[in-house]
Parts: C-alpha cells; sequence; structure tokens
C-alpha cells in the first residue's frame, strides 16, 4: 500500500494587526464531569453527540493548522479526558512531535481522571498539563464543582507529576469563595513544585448567576500578597496571556491572567477550535467560521481557505465587560469555546 506524501508547509497565518497566529486551542469536547458555578449552569444542555467531530475530522483539522504554522496545541473541553477515545487523538497529534513540526502539545483539564491518563500522556510526549483547581477545601470544591471530590483532582496531579509531567494549576479568583485561600494555594503548589496561576472571572455564558457577585480583580489580590511577600517580576513569556512573577518566600512562578483589569489583547497569538469544528477568533468575541462545514464540502484545501479568511478579520482585542445585570459577553459558555 503506496503511503501519501506528507503536505508541504503553507505560508504562515498573519492577522491584520500583523500577529502570526502560531497557538491553536482545540475541544474536544463540551461535556465535563463538573458544573462549575462561573462556568456553566447547573443544567447545562451540551450538543447532541452526532455534532462532535470525529478523531479524524479534528486530527485534519489541527494538522491543517500545523501547516500553515502552529507550533502548540492545547486540547481542551468541557473535560477533554471525559471523551473515551480522547488518547487516540493524542497519539495521532503526537507524529507531529516526532516530526519537529509542532513544539508543544498539551491539554487542560479538572484533574478529576487524570490519575488514569497521565502515564499514557507522559508516553506519548505530552511533557505539561494546565490543572484547573480553585481550592483544596474538601467543602468549597464540592460547592463550587457541584458535588465535585477533591481528592480525585488532587490524586490525578500527583500521577501527572509521578509520570514525570510538569504541573501548572489555574485558579480562578472568586470574592466570596476563595479569595482568603489564594496565598495559601500558591504557596502549596510552589512546596509541590507546580507553576500556578490566578485568572480573573469572565463574562462568558449565562449561568444564572450575578457575575459582579463572583469577580474579584488581580490588582487587588496582589496588593494582598506584596502585603506579605516579595513579588518579583519575571520577563518570561509563553504562548498564553498570563504575566509572571517569582515570589521570593516560596522560589515559585506565580502568574496574573487579567483579561478584565489589564487588556492583554495586543500580541494575541491564539485562535480557538470547538469540538463541533466552529473557528473562534476571539474568547470574546462571537464571529467564527464553521470548518467542519469546509472539511465536509472541500477537505483541507477548503479548510485551510477558511482559515484564512477568517484570521483577515481577527479583532484586535475583545469586549469583556462586568456590571450589575449586565449580559454575558457572549452567549456561548466557556465549556463549549474551550479554556
Amino acid at each position: 500500500m503506496s503511503v501519501a506524501a506528507p503536505a508541504l508547509p503553507s505560508s504562515p497565518l498573519i492577522d491584520p494587526l500583523g500577529r502570526a497566529i502560531r497557538y491553536v486551542r482545540l475541544s474536544v469536547t463540551d461535556r465535563c464531569d463538573l458544573r462549575c458555578v462561573y462556568c456553566m449552569s447547573e443544567r447545562q444542555r451540551f450538543v447532541t453527540r452526532d455534532l462532535v467531530l470525529s478523531v479524524e475530522a479534528l486530527d485534519q483539522l489541527a494538522s491543517t493548522f500545523v501547516r500553515m504554522g502552529t507550533r502548540r496545541i492545547r486540547l481542551t473541553g468541557g473535560e477533554p479526558l471525559v471523551r473515551k477515545d480522547f488518547t487516540a487523538l493524542v497519539a495521532r497529534l503526537a507524529r507531529h512531535l516526532a516530526s519537529g513540526t509542532l513544539d508543544e502539545l498539551t491539554l487542560t483539564t479538572n484533574g478529576t481522571r487524570l490519575a488514569e491518563h497521565a502515564r499514557s500522556l507522559a508516553d506519548l510526549g505530552v511533557r505539561r498539563v494546565n490543572v484547573s483547581l480553585d481550592t483544596r477545601d474538601p467543602a468549597t470544591y464540592r460547592r463550587l464543582t457541584r458535588g465535585g471530590e477533591v481528592d480525585r483532582a488532587l490524586e490525578g496531579i500527583a500521577a501527572a507529576r509521578a509520570a514525570g509531567l510538569a504541573v501548572k494549576i489555574n485558579a480562578v479568583a472568586l470574592k466570596d469563595d476563595n479569595a482568603g485561600e489564594l496565598p495559601s494555594l500558591i504557596a502549596w503548589a510552589h512546596g509541590e513544585g507546580h507553576e500556578i496561576s490566578l485568572i480573573e472571572a469572565m463574562p462568558i455564558g449565562e449561568i444564572g448567576a450575578d457575575r459582579t457577585a463572583q469577580f474579584l480583580s488581580l490588582a487587588e489580590v496582589r496588593r494582598g500578597l506584596e502585603a506579605q511577600w516579595t513579588l518579583t517580576h519575571l520577563a518570561r513569556r509563553t504562548a498564553g496571556p498570563a504575566r509572571y512573577v517569582r515570589v521570593e518566600q516560596t522560589g515559585g512562578t506565580l502568574g496574573f491572567i487579567t483579561p478584565m483589569t489589564h487588556n492583554f489583547c495586543g500580541d494575541c497569538n491564539r485562535v480557538r477550535v470547538t469540538c463541533t469544528g466552529r473557528l473562534y477568533l476571539c474568547l470574546g468575541q462571537d464571529d467564527h467560521a464553521d470548518l467542519a462545514e469546509a472539511l465536509a464540502e472541500g477537505g483541507e484545501v477548503a479548510v485551510e481557505r477558511t482559515i484564512r479568511e477568517a484570521v483577515a478579520r481577527k479583532p484586535g482585542a475583545h469586549d469583556f465587560r462586568i456590571s450589575a445585570g449586565a449580559a454575558a459577553a457572549v452567549s456561548r459558555p466557556m465549556s463549549m469555546t474551550g479554556g
């Protein structure tokens, strides 16, 4: 049987502001085994399974992006590890790591199923994972996730570390829920050898709650941290939006992701693809292109054309605002767009 020659590299993706698009966040499912209060409503409606792209289709979309210059792919959800064939997708995409056309393949997870998958992910070439963990307190975790057990997440984090995966903790700062615990969460993460980033709550999706009741400015959080610790600015930049400091007393790295109080869009090099094949150019905008339709009608040539046409209108910034009674900036939930 003959083997098809690899597709030739394509010219890079450049948006209207001259930003090179080299980072794709690819959602594999909008489903999750938790129901975090800031992420989705208690009775969240998910897309029907017939609309979710197959592993083969997701691979085709991701591989087209790689050919167009993408160097990093983050697999997201929902919770990506609830998808039964998730490892099969990672195995397919790992060929781009082996060939050197992809620098990093990673994922964002809540950690509850990470203990089952950490070793196989490491064996396939994944080198680090982001784990969403807003609290280590069992009661607070159960309330924020509407029934989750924090021990499962902590076991997943420990398994990832044992498998040789670097772990970065992501914690959403919530005014009445975990604000007082953030210093101890940071100290714990650094004590375990993990980086940690704090994130401001964003007005994405209708969650049945007032966003202003949840919102906590990270400028305020940082002032509190600086009252007890020395934070040294780091020039380090990654593919994501965090700005980093070193906590001198712990020796660990702390990131601040501030979509509400300090817009980070100026050097955005990211786009997002949902599990149904919609390409979103900005987390805080509704403009999108249908890559699933392009793939079905014209294969990877049509997909590339659709991507280029979409990126040519990538906006300069999001429109996030939080105010009492205001509607969400975009109606789709975070679990649909992917983190």
